[in-house]
């Protein structure tokens, strides 16, 4: 796979996924198409006339359970792992082709798509990447629950977490700019406690669940394990983290710190961030300035516009 540079990317060909929807335990096909530069990234409802909605933020629907986009009355569910691969990897333009309203779950992680992505290859395009580079806090609290970003070199992301046992505290950051995402965040699957089930269920939620596409707890531990990471749960909500804030429409330079937040609160901060036009500025790397670890220093930086 090529190495992300400062020029965008997208698929160098059609890939396939089918499955069900997590919650909606609807069946689901979809295709990752290439697109051009400068689209960004393009969900298309097959079985609606192709109706579009891209992935930004203004698009957010206002749900709680997942991240989920919405346009004239139209859904599209579940989007956060596919963007979530797409920001870690690199992939600026996509078009997503599916024919129902819910994103397959796979194996509730974001590595299917980082194999897809690497088997199929990276094909780089003739336009500069605009980065969302951070100049001042922006921040969402709700009691004890609270996420911010700031100002920063590469994009470093830290969370918190803290559940009943036998998940407990756990944190973890990791630097996107150090390309380990395939490895570090991608494997981290989505989770939930088998005590909760039911109330779900009755909610409309999680009706596509099974052992093969969530980490099912119970008080007393893991039922259907092994983990592929001893702390598991907090990676995976970093994975949730940098598919929700790349409805930012770009990658960000800055800092990232959560504690106990979710997805209501992740997309409010793009909300409030992109309300905030003093907060950011869009900026591109010279090729010169490139470095390997993408540590970006302002005199390597060009503003938009």
């Amino acid at each position: 796979m090529p190495d992300p540079s400062y020029l965008e990317q997208t698929i160098a060909s059609t890939i396939e996924f089918s499955g069900v929807g997590l919650h909606s335990g609807a069946p689901v096909q979809m295709r990752l198409l290439p697109a051009p530069a400068g689209s960004g990234i393009v969900f298309r409802r097959t079985d609606l006339d192709n109706f579009e909605i891209p992935a930004v933020g203004r698009n957010v629907a206002k749900v709680s359970y997942a991240t989920s986009l919405m346009r004239q009355s139209v859904l599209i569910s579940t989007t956060e792992h596919l963007l979530s691969a797409l920001i870690g990897m690199g992939v600026d333009n996509v078009i997503v082709e599916l024919d129902n309203l819910e994103l397959p779950i796979l194996d509730g992680s974001a590595l299917p798509y980082v194999e897809a992505f690497r088997q199929v290859g990276l094909k780089t395009q003739r336009r500069r990447r605009e980065y969302l580079r951070i100049l001042k806090t922006v921040e969402v609290r709700e009691g004890d629950k609270f996420i911010g970003v700031y100002p920063g070199e590469g994009y470093s992301v830290s969370y918190q977490i803290d559940f009943p046992s036998p998940i407990g505290k756990q944190g973890f950051t990791v630097d996107l700019a150090t390309r380990n995402f395939g490895l570090q965040i991608a494997p981290a699957r989505t989770f939930g406690f088998k005590e909760d089930e039911q109330m779900l269920r009755n909610m409309g939620l999680i009706r596509g669940v099974s052992e093969s596409s969530a980490i099912i707890l119970t008080r007393q531990g893991v039922v259907n394990g092994p983990l592929r990471f001893d702390d598991e749960f907090v990676r995976h909500k970093v994975l949730d983290l940098i598919g929700d804030l790349a409805l930012a429409g770009h990658q960000i330079l800055g800092r990232v710190v959560a504690e106990r937040a979710g997805h209501a609160m992740h997309t409010a901060l793009v909300a409030r961030l992109l309300k905030d036009r003093s907060a950011w500025k869009l900026v591109t790397i010279a090729p010169e300035k490139m470095k390997a670890t993408l540590a970006t220093p302002a005199s390597a930086l060009v503003t938009v516009g």
